[in-house]
């Protein structure tokens, strides 16, 4: 068992942040980072299912936007390097959610000075720059709105709406370091600002080639591919009515079902294969007991 349970982990990790072998989660010993221990946002983060659902949930939502998308296709190698991007945005949720404070400022002076070189022009003709306040803050509500919802589905449905409120509260901490503005720090902001955003959204032929791109990548392993087309279902699943209807992809009740049955079967061999992690590595630091 123990060489499954390694073999399964090292395949997940191989996905994560930790890949890229930048940051030392378990040192400076007592650096509580950002956040510390008793955050919720180590709660939520923790959890690799979770996380990789909400992640590509959150892709495809970004991608509806099409300032948002126009700074990625003309700035990122995705295409050609879609794992490679998968972990450099891993490191940088996990990192500044995990690391010690120096690693998660560094993390995020990192991001500052490559968004300030993402500037150009969208098809529509408007002019587009990573920097601007009003993009941050679209791109970071769709990842933690996507983050949320994907933890009260697979992993906590109970999570207090209190807790659920914490959570926006702070995490807006990384978006406003950024330099986004008036971020949303509650639910219901949250869901007022996605209805405002809406008309803003569109799917046109650069969101449907990251919906392809997503539908067509390569897993790391056979033993990861149906993992992989599972978490890929789960995530447009994720999705809401109106995003799902923009880019075509509607789950029927019978399809959804299934899918969300898969990954709650899936989901406890995976935390139980998982103890390296950076959540785990992180409380080493803090002196604390295995999760």
């Amino acid at each position: 068992m123990e060489v499954i349970r390694r073999r399964i982990e090292s395949q997940v990790l191989s996905l994560s942040g930790i890949a890229l072998g930048q940051i030392d989660f378990e040192n400076p010993k007592g650096d509580p980072g950002l956040f510390g221990p008793d955050s919720v946002c180590w709660r939520i983060h923790g959890d690799f299912t979770s996380m990789l659902i909400g992640g590509v949930s959150a892709l495809l939502l970004q991608a509806l936007h099409p300032l948002a998308l126009a700074g990625v296709w003309d700035h990122s190698n995705f295409r050609d390097d879609l794992l490679g991007r998968l972990r450099r945005t891993g490191q940088f949720v996990s990192g500044t959610t995990f690391a010690s404070r120096a690693d998660a400022d560094w993390l995020i002076d990192k991001v500052k000075r490559i968004h300030l070189q993402v500037v150009g022009t969208a098809p529509d003709g408007r002019p587009y720059a990573a920097s601007d306040p009003d993009l941050l803050t679209w791109v970071h509500v769709a990842e933690v709105h996507s983050f949320m919802q994907a933890h009260l589905r697979y992993l906590n449905p109970q999570l207090s709406t209190a807790d659920q409120d914490r959570y926006y509260a702070e995490i807006a901490l990384i978006a406003e370091r950024l330099g986004a503005r008036d971020v949303p720090r509650s639910r219901v902001q949250i869901d007022a600002y996605l209805g405002a955003m809406q008309g803003q959204l569109l799917c046109d032929d650069r969101s449907r080639e990251i919906l392809r791109i997503l539908l067509a990548a390569p897993a790391p392993s056979a033993l990861a591919a149906p993992v992989g087309k599972l978490f890929l279902l789960a995530g447009i699943d994720l999705l809401p009515d109106w995003a799902q209807a923009l880019l075509d992809q509607q789950m029927t009740p019978v399809r959804s079902r299934l899918t969300r049955t898969g990954v709650h079967s899936i989901a406890p061999v995976i935390r139980w294969a998982v103890r390296s992690g950076s959540l785990h590595r992180s409380r080493i630091r803090m002196g604390l007991p295995p999760y």
